[in-house]
């Protein structure tokens, strides 16, 4: 048992050491560092501070031999230690790539900067992927439970017994609280956690169109019909979801479940957030307003009312709405939609059951009285947890694949792999002591991961 937490413990480590890697050749300061460089295995030339490019090819030299060891390492006591065939096949074919992946960067480096790049950069997430993959698979085999008894169709509890034309009391309140009371409902309705976290999706997806240029205007307009779409798809939610509600410990104070704000009149707020959301939109332009259209659409009908209720895939196919706010903070610069825009939006999309499945694990109960048929109530807790560490692989490949066709730099590569590391870090935790507390541990890494990694874009857009 011990070596087996060891092997865990040096897989995890070699999965982040190659991602590091592929994130220091993704990005643009390597360039211009391979083009300083342009011998193998060794860089001519004195280490000094005068000549920054030398310094970051020699320290990308010298990680990449670290790793490789530790590569050589980890895979030696996995083919000893590891029980399951298709986790040691995994780890064969990473050690078999490194090689293969230490001659397209010699080539790359003696023949320029043009050469191979894409191949020496595919072949590098594959390697990580396949250490990745087999960390999932290990992890599955090493915590597991086969006493789990997963609901092919989550049966929604009983209704509670309750009187819809009573009201909560307010005899008691004075007109200042009744008045603040009624305007905090109405603000619960539009969800405002949700709101940071998809701004700064916009922001970042504006930073990386616009680069210094971004006007004061556009911000504006975008993040203020952002924060009214995000209302008007929370206020819709309440009101579609308000039986369902009822039934789960999480949500059964919600303003409408507690018949504080009647329906029609909920029904009337989500409206006009949605009418202002578009116009403001609309100043920004029609592509903009459209998407933005389409995002209360999504969110509010085809998630709320089609997925939600009736897939185990509705974490995964519902991260079309938080992968949009990208598309609309591009577009709201560029006026069409560009592959940078796509590949961040591609970056939130992956993210989302990696960071919504802990959740999922921490409420299972609740979801399972709800009737909704999420991973841990569906399949089981060992596939929710092996789930959630495939998609954080995917992740962090598509933050690579976003570096690789943009000009972000090192703040962006380090800030990925870093707080991805200790994303990592909580998720391994979670497989090993499967309690509410350390879902949240690993949901709460997921934000700071995301909220920081967009940060890093928008700085590296704009300032660097």
């Amino acid at each position: 048992m011990a070596e087996s937490r060891t092997f865990t413990g040096l897989l995890a480590a070699t999965a982040v050491g190659v991602y590091l890697l592929v994130m220091a050749g993704a990005t643009a300061a390597i360039t211009d560092a391979v083009a300083a460089c342009s011998s193998w295995p060794l860089c001519r030339g004195p280490v000094t501070l005068a000549d920054p490019d030398l310094l970051i090819a020699r320290g990308h030299r010298l990680t990449a031999a670290v790793v490789g060891l530790l590569a050589l390492g980890t895979v030696a006591l996995g083919l000893r230690t590891a029980t399951r065939r298709r986790v040691k096949a995994a780890l064969l074919v990473g050690i078999a790539l490194y090689p293969v992946q230490i001659a397209l960067g010699a080539f790359v480096a003696t023949a320029g900067v043009g050469a191979l790049p894409g191949a020496h950069l595919g072949v590098g997430m594959a390697i990580f992927a396949s250490f990745v993959v087999a960390l999932a698979w290990h992890l599955e085999f090493e915590t597991g439970s086969d006493d789990e008894e997963p609901v092919d169709d989550p049966t929604p509890a009983p209704m509670p017994e309750t009187d819809e034309t009573d009201s909560p009391p307010v005899a008691a309140l004075s007109t200042k609280q009744r008045v603040l009371g009624t305007l905090g409902a109405y603000f619960r309705l539009m969800k405002p956690r949700l709101m940071w976290l998809l701004c700064l999706v916009a922001a970042a997806g504006m930073a990386l169109a616009a680069g210094p240029e971004l006007t004061t205007r556009t911000v504006l307009l975008t993040l203020g019909g952002g924060v009214l779409s995000i209302g008007a798809s929370g206020t819709f939610n309440h009101v579609l979801e308000r039986d369902i509600d009822k039934r789960m410990d999480r949500t059964s104070d919600r303003p409408i479940a507690t018949h504080r704000i009647p329906v029609a009149n909920a029904m009337a707020f989500g409206v006009a957030l949605a009418a202002a959301a578009l116009v403001l939109f609309w100043q920004v332009n029609v592509l903009a307003a459209a998407l933005g259209l389409a995002a209360i659409l999504f969110y509010s009908v085809i998630y709320t009312l089609v997925l939600k209720p009736n897939t185990v895939q509705n974490t995964v196919l519902g991260g079309v709405a938080g992968a949009l706010p990208a598309l609309i903070g591009w577009v709201a610069v560029e006026g069409s939609i560009g592959l940078p825009g796509l590949a961040l939006a591609g970056v939130i999309f992956l993210w989302t059951p990696a960071h919504f499945y802990n959740l999922a694990l921490a409420y299972k109960d609740d979801y399972e009285a709800g009737g909704f048929p999420m991973m841990p109530v569906v399949r089981g807790e060992t596939e929710t947890r092996k789930h959630i560490v495939y998609y954080l692989g995917a992740t962090l490949v598509g933050s690579g694949v976003l570096a690789a066709l943009t000009s972000l730099g090192w703040l962006y590569a380090l800030t990925s792999a870093a707080v991805g590391g200790v994303f990592l870090w909580t998720v391994v935790r979670l497989h090993r002591e499967q309690t509410e507390a350390s879902a949240f541990r690993a949901f709460h890494a997921s934000n700071a991961y995301l909220g920081l990694l967009l940060v890093a874009v928008v700085v590296d857009s704009l300032v660097l």
